[in-house]
């Protein structure tokens, strides 16, 4: 497995310079939020994304995939009623999954609680409208050839698809290769009844779950709160996980960079340990 650092922690940093800190300290792939790209990310030219991926393996490092997928543009949203906003959320989808691969990235991760949140009086449609969503996107990720990867997400902040196994029943309800979900460490440890490492030794085996981003569920980031993540990179050791493992904190203490730095070296001091 290898480590990523979500791109926003270093925002508003030029691109290039992005690559060559997070290299330097130790990470080996960036995950991108497409809104630190622009407002119109998933219309980027040819040549910027050419741009994008050179300034990546120029610094040594990969650009593992994107999150974060619809804070941009505003008005979003896969639950609505709205047909034309649900087209033109797909559109937005669609053109990230081909983002991502012309980027080289592997996985996308579809959190946006915002805009998967069910209409009020309409849940059981809303959800309906989300699984097929997701089928309908599945489709173009496999046919691009990257992982698109729902997010379960705790409460409040999420009001369907809290814990893996809600988000695993759409992806087998789906049944695409390309449709997985994954484990964010800060909502596991607030919605699901065992811990994060039950969590993973559960799911792992399944190959359902294919991705995992590292936080504190005090939203700072790993090393930096009550979490131990000992017993996470043991877990997912122990399964075999080779995927993408991503630093992704919410509050960044006592700034961007710093976090980053910490995060880095309190996990590759607990690899090393269990080596």
């Amino acid at each position: 497995m290898r480590i990523a650092l979500c791109n926003e922690v270093l925002a508003p940093w030029p691109f290039a310079r992005q690559c060559e800190w997070a290299a330097a300290v130790g990470y080996e792939g960036l995950e991108l939020a497409p809104f630190t790209l622009g407002d119109d990310a998933w219309k980027l030219p040819a040549a910027e994304r050419a741009a994008l991926r050179r300034a990546a393996s120029d610094a040594g490092i990969a650009i593992s995939g994107l999150h974060w997928l619809l804070c941009q543009p505003e008005g979003l949203s896969i639950t609505s009623p709205d047909a034309t906003v649900r087209a033109r959320t797909l559109e937005v989808l669609r053109g990230l999954i081909d983002l991502c691969a012309d980027l080289g990235g592997a996985v996308l991760v579809h959190g946006s609680p915002a805009q998967r949140r069910l209409p009020a009086g309409d849940e059981a449609a809303g959800r309906e409208r989300a699984i097929e969503t997701f089928a309908t996107i599945a489709a173009h990720a496999q046919a691009a050839g990257v992982t698109y990867c729902i997010e379960p997400l705790a409460a409040p902040e999420a009001d369907f698809l809290h814990t893996v196994a809600e988000a695993a029943a759409v992806v087998q309800a789906v049944d695409r290769p390309a449709l997985r979900t994954m484990l964010d460490c800060c909502a596991a440890a607030r919605a699901e009844a065992e811990s994060v490492h039950e969590v993973l030794a559960r799911w792992l085996p399944t190959g359902l779950l294919a991705h995992v981003q590292l936080n504190d569920p005090n939203l700072r980031g790993p090393g930096q709160g009550a979490l131990g993540f000992a017993d996470i990179l043991r877990a997912l050791r122990r399964h075999g996980y080779a995927g993408w493992i991503a630093v992704e904190p919410f509050d960044y203490h006592p700034d961007g960079p710093a976090c980053a730095a910490r995060a880095i070296g309190y996990l590759k001091g607990l690899l090393e340990a269990l080596d």
